[in-house]
C-alpha cells in the first residue's frame, strides 16, 4: 500500500513540475548554453535508438550501461596505494573517524566531509514547490532555514558538526519523452549556476542530484563535470528514475545497475586525482531493494565517500524499518536518511533520528 501511495504521489509531483517547466519556458537551455533542441538532435544523431537498445540489454543483465568513453581505473579502497601528489588537497590525513556513522566493517581514509561531519540538505528544484523545499522558499530564506535545521543536528550530536547542503535536482525525469526521447528535462545551467553561487557565498555544499530517464548515469555525470570540478560540489543518483523501455518515469519504479554506479564513483575518484580536489561524496537514493541491481558490487573507492540513502516517506516505524533493510543490513560505507516536512507522519526530530538509526546517518535530506 505504501508503495502504491508513493507512486501515485510522485506521479502527481512530476506532472505538476512538467506544467511548471512549460509555464516558465523549461526544457530549453539558457542563452549562453545554446538550444536544448540542438543538444537533443546531436544525441539522436549519435545513435540514440541504438544506445537505448544497448542500455535495455545491458541493464537486464545487470551489466555496465555506460555509453561515455571507458577509461582504465585505479585500485579500489583498501589496496594500500598512496596518493601520487604529496601535499595535495586529497592527500590530507583524516585522523580518527567516529565509528557510529560508518557501516559495520567500513572505513574512511579520504578525509572527506563525512569523516568528521554530517551533511544536512534541503532538496528540490527552484521551479516546483511540489518537488521540495528549494521550490517553496526564496533562496535567501531557504539558506537561513537550512542553517537553522543544520544547527539542530550539531546540537544533537556535537561530536559530528553538521554541514549545510543544497541538494539541487540537476535533471528531472518526465512522464513524456520530449524531443530527444529520453523522458528527461535537464535543469538549465542558469539555475545550477545560481544555486552553486548561493552555496559558495553561504559556506554550503552543493549536491547535484541526477534523475536518469532513458539517458545514462555516465552521460548525466559528464554533463555536470564543469560543476563537479568545484571543491564544494558533490553528486547524488536518484535510482528510482533510471528507466529502460517501455517503462515510464512516475508510472513504474526504475533501477540502476551497480556497475553504472561504480563507474560514476570511479569517475569522481579520477576527477579528484586529476584536478587535485578535496574528496567527493556520492549519495545513492533508494527506497526499495530492487532499485540497485547487483548491489553487492558497490564498494568504496579512493577519494569518494559513498552513501546509501534511504528515501521514502511514512510513519517513523516504516522509515526505521526501511533504513535497517537498505542501509544497516546491506552495509557499504555511510548511511543517509530523508525526511519529508509534509508527508512524514509525524516528522522525526534530529534526536529521534540519531538515537534510533544504526549507523547514524551521515547525510540527512529534507524534502
Amino acid at each position: 500500500m505504501l508503495r502504491e501511495v508513493m507512486l501515485r504521489t510522485r506521479s502527481v509531483l512530476l506532472l505538476l513540475f512538467m506544467f511548471a517547466l512549460v509555464a516558465c519556458g523549461g526544457g530549453s537551455q539558457s542563452p549562453e548554453s545554446g538550444s536544448g533542441e540542438a543538444q537533443s538532435s546531436e544525441r539522436q544523431e549519435s545513435g540514440g535508438a541504438a544506445e537505448q537498445a544497448e542500455k535495455t540489454t545491458a541493464k537486464g543483465a545487470g551489466q555496465d550501461t555506460t555509453t561515455a568513453r571507458k577509461e582504465t581505473t585505479g585500485p579500489e579502497e583498501g589496496t594500500g596505494v598512496e596518493k601520487a601528489k604529496s601535499g595535495s588537497k586529497n592527500n590530507r590525513k583524516s585522523g580518527p573517524v567516529a565509528s557510529d556513522a560508518l557501516a559495520a566493517g567500513a572505513t574512511d581514509a579520504t578525509g572527506g566531509p563525512l569523516a568528521r561531519g554530517r551533511m544536512v540538505s534541503y532538496y528540490g528544484h527552484p521551479l516546483s514547490g511540489a518537488m521540495g523545499v528549494l521550490g517553496q522558499l526564496e533562496p535567501e530564506v531557504m539558506v537561513r532555514e537550512l542553517k537553522e535545521q543544520t544547527e539542530a543536528y550539531t546540537k544533537a550530536d556535537p561530536d559530528r558538526p553538521a554541514i549545510p547542503t543544497i541538494e539541487l535536482i540537476a535533471s528531472v525525469a518526465q512522464p513524456t519523452p520530449g524531443p530527444d526521447g529520453l523522458y528527461l528535462a535537464p535543469t538549465e545551467d542558469f539555475w545550477i549556476e545560481k544555486y552553486a553561487k548561493l552555496a559558495e557565498e553561504n559556506d554550503c555544499l552543493l549536491l547535484l542530484d541526477i534523475q536518469i530517464g532513458y539517458s545514462t548515469i555516465a552521460d548525466e555525470v559528464e554533463r555536470l563535470m564543469p560543476y563537479l570540478e568545484r571543491d564544494y560540489v558533490h553528486l547524488a543518483i536518484d535510482t528510482e528514475y533510471d528507466m529502460i523501455p517501455p517503462d515510464i518515469p512516475a508510472q513504474q519504479i526504475g533501477s540502476s545497475p551497480g556497475a553504472d554506479i561504480m563507474a560514476a564513483a570511479r569517475t569522481l575518484s579520477r576527477l579528484v586525482e586529476e584536478k587535485d580536489l578535496p574528496p567527493k561524496v556520492l549519495v545513492i537514493h533508494q527506497f526499495e531493494s530492487g532499485m540497485i541491481q547487483n548491489k553487492e558490487m558497490l564498494r568504496p573507492v579512493p577519494n569518494v565517500e559513498m552513501v546509501l540513502h534511504a528515501d521514502g516517506f511514512g510513519t517513523p516505524q516504516q522509515k526505521f524499518e526501511k533504513y535497517d533493510l537498505l542501509v544497516r543490513d546491506e552495509p557499504i560505507q555511510y548511511g543517509g536518511f530523508k525526511l519529508f516536512y509534509d508527508q512524514d507522519t509525524p516528522l522525526l526530530t534530529p534526536k529521534q533520528v540519531l538515537n534510533r538509526l544504526e549507523p547514524k546517518p551521515a547525510v540527512i535530506s529534507y524534502q
